[in-house]
């Protein structure tokens, strides 16, 4: 199955176009210690509870530096990147077919792009991965090189505020954005594209509306986007909703946001999953 068929099946088999980031904060996390051992017991805990009710999102995305800042190499502890081996080995378990992208926004060139390549989708085996464009094709190339079974988003409007400092630059009269999207159609990829700008947002789907661009949207929530919205101006375009993918991290796993977690942290999470999983049904 290719990657964009494996994402219109999670959507028809979940009912939503929801992807839930996976970033842990140890601060806002239940339990006492650290590393491996207190973040399997709460994603353990929370996958159970997902699964038991019901409540699945479209797609998982854990963004590597949450896990791997929790490693010390130099002393032999590897606690970070294997509780994402874990974790990784969890969604296999409790939500076959769902598909997880690996948001580590690599780009190099030559061999060092192929090598952050097989990174994601070699070591971790990510379903996809989230790239930067600003080297270029032979940068990007390595990624895409991996064929249509494999999905690469391309970091294309950005969420965060410093987004424009260069997105929003003009090329002979061109916002940047929509050559970098130009870019991604040519290179057959998907695009990041933020909840926060929705004229940038309907632009670029509207540029993708009459063929299958797989669509990551993060910044709702927290950030200040609205999933509503971001549905609503994909519809008008015309846009396939099966291929957009709408994130929410801190939102989903601690929307209570600070210490102390609530006895009902996972009610609390399940609540907040189910209300964005409502808000992008198919």
């Amino acid at each position: 199955m290719n990657y964009t068929d494996l994402l219109r099946s999670s959507a028809q088999e979940t009912g939503n176009c929801t992807c839930m980031g996976l970033d842990p904060q140890m601060a806002m996390l239940p339990g006492t210690g650290s590393g491996r051992a207190r973040l399997n017991q709460f994603f353990g805990t929370l996958f159970k509870r997902m699964r038991q009710t019901g409540t699945i999102p479209a797609t998982f995305k854990p963004n590597i530096g949450y896990w791997s800042i929790l490693d010390h190499p130099r002393e032999g502890d590897f606690s970070g990147s294997e509780a994402l081996v874990d974790v990784l080995d969890m969604l296999e378990t409790f939500f076959p077919g769902v598909p997880v992208i690996l948001d580590s926004k690599r780009g190099d060139i030559a061999r060092s792009s192929g090598n952050y390549a097989k990174e994601a989708f070699d070591c971790w085996k990510a379903d996809a991965v989230t790239v930067a464009p600003y080297m270029g094709g032979d940068s990007v190339g390595p990624f895409v090189s991996f064929g249509q079974e494999k999905g690469v988003y391309v970091l294309c409007r950005t969420s965060n505020p410093g987004g424009k400092d260069l997105q929003n630059l003009t090329v002979e009269g061109v916002p940047l954005y929509l050559v970098v999207a130009d870019k991604i159609r040519q290179w057959k990829a998907g695009a990041v594209v933020g909840a926060t700008h929705m004229g940038e947002l309907k632009d670029i789907a509207r540029y993708f509306a009459d063929q299958p661009v797989p669509l990551l949207v993060p910044g709702v929530g927290s950030q200040g986007g609205s999933a509503p919205e971001v549905m609503a101006a994909l519809r008008e375009v015309g846009y396939d909703i099966t291929l957009v993918r709408i994130n929410s991290s801190s939102g989903l796993t601690h929307p209570w946001k600070s210490a102390p977690v609530p006895e009902d942290w996972v009610d609390q999470c399940l609540g907040a999953l189910r209300k964005l999983t409502g808000e992008t049904a198919v």
